[in-house]
């Protein structure tokens, strides 16, 4: 795809894609005389579109507005007194966008120099998504052919939340343009609460990032942290970090530590003694029996809550029971292992990153509470707060951990620490240092064969040992808990030390090298009429073996059954069948009123069909009006060919041929005239191509020709009576497709014929 991504690293209005009259809206304005401060009326916001898939702008989802900005069309930016200066002074960050210039402020030279609302829209709203914590780069603006009516087009990764930081970004506009109060600080905080509530988890969304880089497709499946991996019958789902490889038995094994601990214990890995116990007392008998001193927690607890080390005494190990019970789950008693916590990560029997935790202390300064001393320095840490992007928890005085803490140094919560001397306020949970470096061959082998044991491909091993780059069973080290779906902000985020890979370490254990994800999918798109070359294209696809869907203008397809009937276009449509793991190959038809109002329902694909040309007709309130707007939206279905794929084209169609250059993949043409110039040409250039000579269909590559079918002999009669029309360009287009797929022309052969015998309305078998 040659245009879409051509200002990912900077929003921008650059190129004139959309119509043959549009102007790019962020060039330079005609300097105009100071006016005097008026009241503008607000800009009206006509209409937002989500477009899901890919579209004219991008590859990736974006919302499209409708915009009218009315008056102001006659006032650029240099000619709004104080506007730049208020503007700036609201979002300062627009410093970074670089817009059409290319470089840092460039955005803010063309807001100087003059630009329309619609561009400025464009930028503001760009600006608070990023403020709110989701980063995006692309946006464009351009004139329809109504006079101050605009479309503004940001990348987002909520449709929520891209809807309104456009409207949000309206009323911060109007408010600089009318030099009125405006809360930025409160728009971008109810912005923020959508980011954090509405999209992925960071965990889930590096391992999504991770796919994203390395061409697999995403689908996110529910408002949580499902997201499907690959397309169809070549697909893995995850949910943060298990996987559709993780075990419900090994989760169930691995959330029960003390059965965890048995089966390890079972196979030779160091863990520590110790039992469930259904009382305080119960604790103080179990810690006898193990010797002191022990540790205390809960038997499914998480980020260290109700954990409580190096318990000596009585009312230590009934206070720390207590502690842990208020957790909900059974509290195990253990031998306390000396050393230092560590967290390692398993993915695929292999270690990808390791982190080693710190006991956070509190030093005095003779005034301030423990508590405020908590609050001072360690819950201003920027990595602590209950957000889930956030690796590290915000630490509560009433917390019962540390309360017993701070008990056993004989401190409160309110007791002030003299200057000089300091307290211990957390020893657990704190994993905020990289060690993946210094893990000892031994200790990830070892490791390696716990998360064996349990049964996981995803595993967090929590271990104690003095030093992790020495082997556990010489220092007395030993794994103290398996973890299913492991977090992995602290890998992500570490205090100290490198973040590591890990979103790609599981991408990479779902798909080996080589594995895409991918299942041949053919786009067809034509001015309406395409419903037969798709139907026959996946027939012939069928008949390759591969369980294959069809949408088209007929119905929804799955093989031989029809699902649904009718128009069966669209995004949801299309998103269903690639959902559904047994389908291996897809078929959609598509329309320019389909990429206009939703995007295509695929990122990428194999084969993309373009068999006409289409007219504006029918697309007037998507604001196309003029043919020659037309081929900026149809080159969508080119511009989403993989490189590996190819695009089908009427070389009888000069709007048409004129795609090719668009194409990643190789170009295959179809012509009714054997000799027309365009298939002339393309053959010289041993370009691969299909062409009728009267009724006979024939394949050619080069000067090679291949004889295919008679469509006027007696057994093709399904196909040349319905429809009545001429079907030729039917058969060559999904001849042709089905040859850059690797079909062997004697199946193409045959697959036609069993088309035919079908039924007489060529069903799909």
């Amino acid at each position: 795809m040659r245009r879409i991504d051509q200002h990912e690293h900077g929003s921008a209005s650059g190129g004139g894609l959309y119509a043959p009259t549009s102007q790019v809206v962020a060039d330079d304005a005609p300097a105009c005389a100071a006016q005097p401060e008026r009241r503008f009326a607000d800009i009206v916001i006509r209409r937002m579109t989500h477009l899901r898939g890919p579209n004219i702008w991008t590859y990736r989802a974006v919302i499209e507005a409708i915009v009218d900005i009315g008056e102001l069309e006659d006032y650029p930016s240099n000619a709004l007194p104080g506007f730049y200066d208020r503007l700036t002074a609201w979002l300062p960050g627009l410093i970074e966008h670089r817009c059409s210039v290319g470089r840092r402020g460039g955005f803010l030279m063309r807001l100087r120099d003059g630009t329309w609302p619609g561009h400025i829209l464009e930028h503001v709203a760009l600006e608070l998504q990023t403020q709110a914590g989701m980063k995006t780069g692309f946006g464009k603006a351009r004139m329809t052919h109504e006079r101050g009516v605009y479309k503004v087009i940001i990348r987002t990764r909520h449709e929520a939340i891209g809807k309104l930081a456009i409207t949000s970004a309206r009323d911060l506009v109007m408010a600089a343009i009318n030099n009125h109060p405006h809360d930025v600080t409160a728009t971008i905080a109810r912005l923020t609460e959508m980011v954090d509530r509405l999209c992925l988890g960071p965990s889930t969304a590096c391992i999504v990032d991770a796919a994203v880089e390395r061409g697999i497709p995403t689908i996110r499946l529910n408002d949580g942290n499902l997201v499907q991996l690959g397309h169809s019958a070549a697909q893995h789902r995850i949910w943060t970090a298990e996987t559709d490889r993780t075990s419900a038995i090994a989760e169930g094994i691995a959330s029960d530590k003390d059965l965890t601990k048995q089966l390890l214990a079972a196979a030779g890995v160091p863990v520590p003694e110790g039992r469930a116990v259904a009382s305080a007392e119960d604790a103080w008998d179990a810690a006898e029996d193990i010797g002191l001193p022990v540790a205390v927690k809960p038997s499914d607890g998480n980020h260290a809550r109700g954990v409580s080390l190096n318990l000596k005494t009585r009312d230590e190990v009934m206070s720390a029971f207590t502690a842990a019970q208020q957790e909900g789950s059974e509290v195990l008693v253990e031998r306390f292992i000396p050393g230092q916590e560590h967290r390692l990560l398993v993915v695929g029997g292999k270690v990808v990153a390791a982190t080693r935790g710190e006991i956070i202390r509190v030093s005095g300064d003779g005034r301030s509470s423990i508590g405020q001393l908590i609050d001072a320095h360690v819950n201003t840490d920027p990595r602590r707060g209950v957000e889930e992007h956030l690796p590290l928890e915000t630490l509560r005085h009433d917390d019962p951990v540390l309360l017993l803490l701070l008990q056993r140094q004989g401190l409160a919560i309110d007791s002030v620490l003299p200057r000089g001397e300091s307290a211990v306020v957390q020893r657990t949970g704190n994993m905020s240092i990289d060690v993946t470096g210094q893990v000892h061959p031994d200790v990830a082998e070892l490791v390696a064969l716990a998360t064996r044991v349990v049964g996981l491909d995803i595993a967090g091993i929590d271990l104690v040992a003095e030093d992790i780059g020495q082997p556990l069973a010489a220092q007395g080290g030993a794994i103290v808990e398996v973890n299913a779906g492991p977090g992995l902000l602290m890998h992500l985020k570490p205090a100290i030390g490198r973040a590591q890979p890990v979103g790609d370490a599981i991408v990479n254990h779902l798909f080996p090298a080589g594995a895409t994800g991918r299942v041949p999918i053919v786009g067809v798109l034509s001015d309406g009429e395409s419903a037969l070359a798709a139907r026959l294209i996946a027939a012939l696809m069928q008949w390759h073996g591969l369980h294959t869907a069809l949408a088209c203008r007929d119905g929804l397809f799955l093989g031989p059954r029809q699902l649904a009937t009718g128009s069966a276009l669209g995004y949801a449509i299309g998103e269903r069948m690639l959902i559904n793991r047994t389908v291996q190959a897809a078929v959609f038809e598509t329309s320019p009123r389909d990429i206009l109002s939703e995007g295509l329902p695929y990122d990428r694909c194999q084969v993309g069909v373009v068999m006409h040309m289409p007219g504006p007709e029918g697309l007037e309130d998507l604001y196309v009006t003029e043919a020659d707007q037309l081929p900026g939206i149809v080159r969508t279905q080119v511009d989403v060919v993989l490189p590996e794929g190819a695009a089908v084209l009427n070389a009888d169609d000069a709007e048409v041929l004129a795609l090719a250059d668009y194409s990643d993949g190789e170009v295959l043409l179809y012509s009714l005239d054997p000799a027309g110039p365009a298939l002339t040409a393309h053959r010289a250039r041993k370009g691969r191509a299909a062409f009728a000579r009267g009724d006979h269909i024939l394949l050619a590559q080069g000067a090679e020709e291949i004889p295919l079918v008679n469509l006027s002999a007696p057994e093709f009669s399904a196909i040349t009576q319905e429809p009545p029309e001429d079907v030729r360009p039917y058969v060559l287009a999904a001849v042709a497709a089905a040859w850059s797929l690797g079909v062997p022309v004697e199946l193409i052969r045959a697959g036609l014929l069993h088309f035919c015998e079908a039924t007489p309305a060529g069903a799909v078998h």
